[in-house]
């Protein structure tokens, strides 16, 4: 999971998806709960071929070895689920929405930001104890590509942001302009000494 700021770089396998003109607002990954299914599942299937290694007969090694065989084959199925997590991003530039999922197909999913008329996202109880949430979005044509996002993390960040850009503000209040302080007042130049002053004579000298 990672927010990216516009100073950063998106993901090499988003970036390529990206327009010259694009600019990118936000990247991140889905939470980690969306693996919550395959985490349960491997270690479900873990204590099973424990409890079964440990409750068979010795003599039935061939079974033992399907046992753990399956269980394998499960835990092989979770780390390609953990490598498709890896490469799944919701990324929003300044001009669209998209989805890339997949591992070995590759799918890209897309919304004009111009298209959606409305959005809103859902939480549930596991999702405000974890932090992520869904996103539900509405737009004026039929049949779009990217309807809905699950298990986005810091869901109440992400819908201010993106309803900022999808609604911006039409009538922003002027910024008062401020203007610089006066200049010090200047000192007057001190009159320049006179080139001759007349001598007063002393008394009993002629001039």
């Amino acid at each position: 999971m990672r927010l990216v700021t516009p100073g950063d770089s998106a993901p090499a396998s988003v970036n390529k998806y990206l327009l010259p003109h694009e600019n990118q607002v936000i990247t991140v990954r889905r939470h980690p709960a969306v693996l919550m299914v395959p985490v349960g599942l491997v270690l479900g299937g873990l204590i099973i071929a424990g409890v079964l290694s440990n409750t068979v007969a010795s003599d039935a090694g061939t079974v033992i070895s399907w046992i753990w065989w399956g269980w394998l084959i499960l835990l092989a199925w979770f780390v390609w689920r953990v490598a498709e997590w890896s490469v799944d991003y919701f990324v929003i530039t300044n001009q669209r929405m998209l989805l890339t999922t997949g591992l070995i197909t590759r799918k890209v999913a897309m919304m004009p930001l111009a298209k959606v008329t409305d959005m809103s996202f859902k939480r549930t109880i596991a999702g405000r104890m974890l932090g992520y949430g869904e996103f539900i979005l509405e737009s004026a044509g039929q049949d779009q590509a990217l309807t809905n996002v699950d298990y986005l993390p810091y869901p109440e960040q992400l819908y201010l942001e993106v309803c900022e850009m999808i609604f911006p503000n039409k009538n922003p209040q002027p910024e008062e302009k401020t203007l610089p302080p006066p200049p010090p007042p200047r000192r007057p130049k001190p009159a320049p000494p006179p080139d001759d002053v007349p001598t007063i004579p002393a008394d009993g000298e002629r001039p």
